[in-house]
């Protein structure tokens, strides 16, 4: 698999253009985050280039139009982790890990040893295998997030989509579902496209990024070329102050002001 591509990509609602005719490509293999102001269409792109909502123009995954896939086989090639998860009241986090091999399991709803092997997979790979036994509604905020992580896994796809992975986290649980999903990318060949707000973290996590406003693209590039000055100033309307990490060397806002 070589790219996911967007072209003249325009998502509206009602009479409302929310993303503006643009074109994104992402590479396979990579981290890519998007950023930019609040109802700038970063999860709205998200979901368009998931086939989670309508969209004109066309979506290419490997030279294949997206609309050409069957909802199963397209579960099969991209999971899509939402911000706000559907409640699963009740389950345990294996019960929960399983679902992700729905998009295999045949009529008859049986699974084989091998999705039973992904599932264990995904749960070890995440953290979650020693509490798989516990209802969800019992986990903390960060295991739970690693639990929807593990779910995404277990769908066996190159692709994961995740919709703002850290919302509501503290910054240790932050770091921590940041850290796997570096992990999937670095040494288990996964494809990560995120939105995130913290821009720092978006410099340090992502190889790829793509900014973002009033449903426009700015910005394309590396963090270096991203997270800049100029760029910033046109999507937040402030006056950063940037060095390099001193760990990373990646671009590091360190203050800003609004102008």
């Amino acid at each position: 698999m070589n790219h996911i591509t967007a072209q003249k990509l325009t998502v509206g609602y009602g009479e409302v253009e929310i993303i503006k005719t643009i074109e994104v490509d992402l590479p396979m293999g990579q981290t890519t985050a998007i950023i930019g102001p609040n109802g700038c269409g970063k999860s709205t792109l998200l979901k368009a280039i998931s086939r989670i909502i309508p969209y004109q123009g066309q979506v290419i995954i490997d030279g294949k139009d997206i609309e050409a896939y069957s909802r199963k086989k397209l579960a099969r090639v991209l999971a899509m982790l939402p911000q706000k998860p559907e409640a699963t009241h009740g389950l345990t986090v294996e019960e929960l890990v399983t679902y992700g091999r729905h998009p295999y399991v045949s009529g008859f709803g049986n699974y084989s040893k091998e999705d039973y092997e992904k599932v264990k997979w995904a749960m070890d790979v995440t953290g979650v295998l020693a509490f798989r036994h516990r209802k969800l509604d019992t986990l903390s905020g960060g295991q739970k997030q690693r639990v929807w992580i593990a779910l995404c896994l277990a769908q066996d796809t190159d692709i994961i989509f995740l919709d703002e992975p850290t919302t509501y986290l503290d910054i240790s649980h932050q770091l921590e579902v940041l850290e796997i999903l570096h992990d999937l990318k670095a040494n288990h060949g996964k494809t990560i496209v995120m939105v995130l707000h913290d821009l720092n973290q978006a410099s340090k996590y992502a190889d790829h990024l793509i900014a973002l406003k009033e449903g426009a693209i700015v910005k394309v590039g590396t963090s270096e070329e991203v997270i800049t000055q100029e760029v910033l100033e046109r999507l937040f309307h402030i006056q950063a102050e940037i060095i390099p990490d001193p760990k990373t060397q990646k671009p590091l806002c360190l203050s800003f002001n609004l102008l």
